[in-house]
């Protein structure tokens, strides 16, 4: 009998609080000793209010037509903003008046295609336009702090806004205390087969003997830093700077691909055995070849200022040795240059027929975390660690290697951002040994990229770059983190140029620029490593 007593005085404040409330916000006159109780109630009256216009807008249209509605500004300005884009690419020379039969590959693949960016800083925002464009099947070209970068078509747009703003819509009205969600979308990319056609080499040039005669060394490699080049010139190029400097430079063999390639790294070696070894990876995924330029163009600007007789390479190679792996997926580079510039894993065979490749940077085996994507989605980082050949074949080089190779430092060049990031990547909430150290090399990288070419690079955990906490799968397995738990002192990812406007498809004028910010880089990596800064 108590438990029913104490029930009928709860259901009847209930409905005396109700009763008041709705007096309260339907303005009613009300005696003045509860004039004080109204008052009390603004807020909830408010709240009320606010939930029956939202009911009311219901009763009085389609949701559909609400949501359409919501986003029609947007997808206006993004459209007329496309059209301006190709209209100037048409008025141009470019790939539109070259002969398709000219075409690296087939440009029309990319007719549909272009580049949108999402900035917003609302995470509930952020987790809806990533899980929806994941189900849409839409490639994620960048996610960082506050942005996702993301290709499209306008079918694929339209899809995205819609299945956001009705999310976002019935939140609002399941808690009119939810906060209002903003975002921005921005044409980033209109005109995509124009901006692929530019990466390629102006010439068709397969091998380096293609490139001609040339009178030095330094000749042949100002050649081949004037495009982006194939696999095949890369490691014509390694044979090259070999025979330039027998003494320093040693081309060592990693393992095989699932295509049967070549993993090959360059291995330059200092004066004297034992000496601390500095790392440095590029091209992990297919489609940034500037990753892959650079980490060349490091070894040129190091070999070159050490046969110049500089100091500071004289001693970088009496104290350290190097590792340079231009190209960590060979299969997948070579796929990008013949077939898709946007590809991105590596090409093996998974256990879905016609869905090839593993994110080579989701599959090591340092807090692997097992993608949400199938097989044919790009971040698909295998059904288990080391599945991608090419990490395994990396870890197996590293551990037959591991007495000559004592690693102190691991630079893996990735685009784009232009951002230094350092570890850990699977987590924001586990700190790295020795972090106030890390954050200042972080720091010294990008003032160094700063002082060489004015360009700014930011400074972020790893995990913050990539929402590792807000979607674990997005940080786990990554080459960063074994690395620097498993093998280096100090570690590094570096997102190289630009910020967003060509994204993966730099064109060739930025291979010098964005290779001396690299080299820079490298330079103030060595220095503290030996001690040498301040």
């Amino acid at each position: 009998m108590l438990y029913k007593t104490t029930l009928s005085v709860a259901h009847t404040s209930v409905i005396l609080l109700s009763l008041i409330t709705a007096i309260s916000c339907f303005e009613l006159h009300l005696p003045q000793k509860v004039s004080h109780i109204v008052d009390s109630l603004q807020y909830t009256c408010g709240q009320f209010l606010q939930k029956q216009q939202i009911f009311a807008l219901y009763d009085k249209q389609n949701f559909t037509e609400i949501v359409n509605q919501n986003i029609k500004g947007i997808e206006e300005r993004v459209l007329s903003q496309l059209l301006e884009q190709r209209l100037e690419s048409e008025s141009q020379n470019d790939y539109y008046t070259a002969n398709s039969q000219n075409w690296p590959i087939d440009l029309d693949q990319y007719s549909e295609s272009f580049v949108i960016r999402i900035t917003s800083e609302d995470e509930f925002i952020k987790y809806l336009i990533f899980k929806e464009a994941k189900a849409l099947h839409i490639s994620i070209w960048e996610q960082s702090v506050g942005l996702i970068d993301l290709k499209v078509d306008r079918d694929q747009m339209h899809r995205l806004l819609y299945n956001v703003e009705s999310r976002i819509l019935e939140r609002r009205t399941r808690s009119v205390d939810s906060p209002v969600s903003e975002y921005k979308v921005q044409l980033m990319i209109g005109d995509l087969p124009q901006r692929i056609y530019e990466t390629y080499p102006s010439t068709e040039v397969t091998s380096l003997q293609a490139l001609g005669e040339f009178p030095s060394f330094q000749n042949l490699s100002n050649a081949f830093f004037e495009d982006f080049r194939t696999l095949e010139t890369i490691y014509d190029w390694f044979e090259e700077i070999q025979r330039e400097f027998p003494k320093l430079v040693s081309i060592n063999w990693i393992g095989q691909t699932y295509e049967g390639r070549d993993l090959k790294a360059l291995h330059v070696r200092g004066k004297h055995s034992g000496n601390k070894t500095v790392v440095v990876t590029g091209g992990m995924h297919a489609r940034e070849w500037i990753s892959v330029t650079s980490a060349c163009y490091a070894v040129h600007k190091l070999l070159q200022n050490y046969a110049d007789g500089h100091h500071k390479e004289a001693k970088y190679l009496d104290k350290l040795d190097f590792l340079f792996v231009p190209v960590l997926n060979p299969d997948g580079y070579e796929y990008s240059f013949n077939e898709d510039r946007l590809w991105r894993k590596n090409r093996q065979e998974t256990y879905m027929p016609r869905c090839f490749g593993i994110d080579i940077d989701h599959s090591f085996d340092y807090h692997f975390v097992k993608s949400e994507d199938l097989p044919c989605g790009e971040e698909y980082s295998g059904e288990s660690p080391f599945e991608s050949i090419e990490s395994e074949v990396w870890n197996n080089f590293l551990n037959r290697t591991k007495e000559e190779h004592k690693i102190y430092g691991y630079i893996d060049l990735h685009s784009y951002s232009q951002t230094v990031l350092y570890p850990y990547a699977y987590s924001c909430e586990i700190l790295p040994r020795d972090e106030e150290n890390l954050i200042e090399l972080g720091y010294g990288i990008a003032r160094a990229i700063r002082k060489s070419t004015g360009k700014k690079y930011q400074v972020l955990k790893a995990c913050e770059d990539r929402d590792a906490d807000l979607l674990p799968d997005l940080g786990g397995g990554t080459a960063l983190d074994y690395m620097y738990h498993n093998r280096a002192y100090w570690a590094f990812q570096i997102k190289l140029r630009d910020s967003g406007n060509h994204g993966f498809l730099l064109p060739k004028k930025f291979i010098y620029p964005v290779g001396t910010e690299v080299y820079a880089s490298i330079q103030y990596f060595c220095s503290f490593v030996l001690n040498l800064e301040g």
